[in-house]
């Protein structure tokens, strides 16, 4: 049985794993929607996690039951060396009763995490369950919703397009067509949006969202300025009592069934109830103007689309969809081959043809290496050599073609000198004169007759 500073160890390092594990996830490069979903949903599920351990650790600092404090009091007061004998003795008999106990480090389920992330499998790429129409979160699916509209008492009858359009103009509706079965359709369509955007964007906080909803709609309702229900002037009915408001009733018998209470909370706040989702799901609505914009296309294009182009659309997006698989794949390369122009390893054969097998090092280029011949010749001409070169000080001519090593290259750089310096041409010994009696001498010679007064 594990110890409670075990216990709080265990849960500390547990905490420090999902915290690596949330970085890395989200550092991670998405390149489709379906990524980017399934990412947040995997990141929102350590969350909950990384809470849930939370909460378990603040319980067990807390010690309501005084266990942490005893064992705390155990190991440090006087007889600390008997309790971890003690605990010594009993772990030994713990794996004397049980040899083929097998202890599974924490390490290895994250690992396991890492790798599913890099090679997921068919169940992780659906982590979210989608309609056809949605696309994986592409685009919404607000038919359901739309039959229920249409099919409200005194509605306009419009197509499925007008309604993306409108659906969230609710001030435009007059307040007798808002009754209870309105209602229903309100929470309907509130509940649906919420249900999408917790598929689509797991990561957002959508009680704060709606807590912010709740008071600037409770602020507007106040002042009367809510969209569709201005503030009532003073008149003789307002002297007289207002209004009782009985639409959220779907029939006579219902306010004889009512209590008192709920009859006393529709005469006081009327509508408040009703029309508190309608701000929310406006809110809401604004998180999710691009999909909304891309469902307006979407239905447009199909619409426009006859049956077979339709289907071929849909198998062009599937092909589409393989394909990026394909280019997300990890390229199969084991021999290390050169990659082509398509992003793919070139023919063996291709690679032996063109030498790339022998690899030629050069020292003067900081141990760069070059595959296959023709590389390697062309290199001496290029930026990199040229560099080396001129940092030993040494000029970069044909001389020095094929030298890789720094010690070849300087001792024949001082060879080529001293060579150049013997061909130099020497006025002393090589200038000729011409004495008196016509005879040829250097330069040297004709100077010391000269001082020697013999010419």
């Amino acid at each position: 049985m594990e110890t409670i500073l075990e216990q709080q160890r265990r849960y500390h390092e547990e905490k420090e794993r999902l915290m690596d594990v949330m970085a890395k996830e989200m550092l991670t490069k998405k390149s489709t929607l379906r990524d980017q979903i399934n990412s947040d949903h995997r990141t929102r599920a350590m969350q909950d996690r990384y809470m849930e351990v939370s909460g378990n650790l603040r319980d067990l600092y807390d010690d309501k039951d005084g266990l942490r404090k005893e064992e705390l009091n155990a190991i440090s007061g006087p007889n600390e060396f008997a309790e971890f004998y003690n605990r010594l003795k009993q772990i030994k008999e713990f794996h004397r009763k049980h040899p083929n106990e097998i202890c599974v480090p924490m390490s290895v389920e994250f690992e396991e995490l890492l790798k599913a992330r890099e090679n997921p499998s068919e169940e992780a790429q659906n982590l979210v369950e989608f309609t056809d129409e949605e696309g994986y979160g592409r685009y919404l699916d607000l038919h359901d919703c739309y039959l229920k509209y249409i099919n409200l008492k005194a509605s306009e009858k419009l197509d499925y397009i007008t309604y993306l359009s409108i659906f969230d103009q609710l001030f435009d509706i007059p307040k007798e067509r808002k009754n209870a079965e309105y209602k229903r359709y309100l929470e309907m369509l509130l509940e649906y949006l919420q249900d999408y955007t917790d598929r689509v964007k797991p990561l957002q906080d959508q009680n704060e969202l709606f807590g912010k909803i709740q008071n600037e709609f409770e602020k507007k309702w106040e002042n009367g300025t809510f969209p569709g229900w201005p503030k009532e002037t003073s008149s003789a009915l307002t002297h007289a009592g207002a209004h009782l408001d009985l639409s959220a009733f779907s029939s006579w018998e219902d306010p004889r069934r009512a209590s008192p209470e709920a009859i006393q909370h529709q005469r006081k706040v009327p509508g408040v109830t009703r029309h508190l989702p309608v701000c929310q799901k406006s809110q809401v609505k604004g998180h999710q103007a691009e999909q909304r914009h891309l469902t307006h296309e979407n239905v447009q294009r199909k619409q426009a689309r006859t049956g077979e182009e339709r289907e071929e659309e849909e198998e062009e997006q599937i092909s589409e969809s393989e394909s990026e698989d394909e280019e997300n794949e990890i390229i199969y390369n084991p021999k290390n081959l050169p990659l082509g122009w398509d992003g793919k390893p070139i023919p063996y054969w291709l690679y032996k043809l063109h030498g790339l097998n022998i690899n030629y090092n050069c020292e003067i280029c900081g141990n760069y290496t070059y595959r296959g011949p023709k590389a390697f010749q062309r290199h001496f001409a290029e930026w990199r050599h040229a560099h080396g070169m001129r940092c030993l000080g040494i000029p970069n001519t044909a001389h020095f073609a094929n030298v890789t090593q720094i010690e070849d290259a300087v001792s024949l750089w001082a060879k080529l000198k001293l060579q150049k310096a013997s061909e130099r041409w020497q006025p002393d010994t090589e200038e000729e004169y011409e004495d008196s009696s016509g005879n040829v001498v250097n330069k040297k010679t004709y100077e010391d007759l000269k001082r020697q007064g013999l010419l």
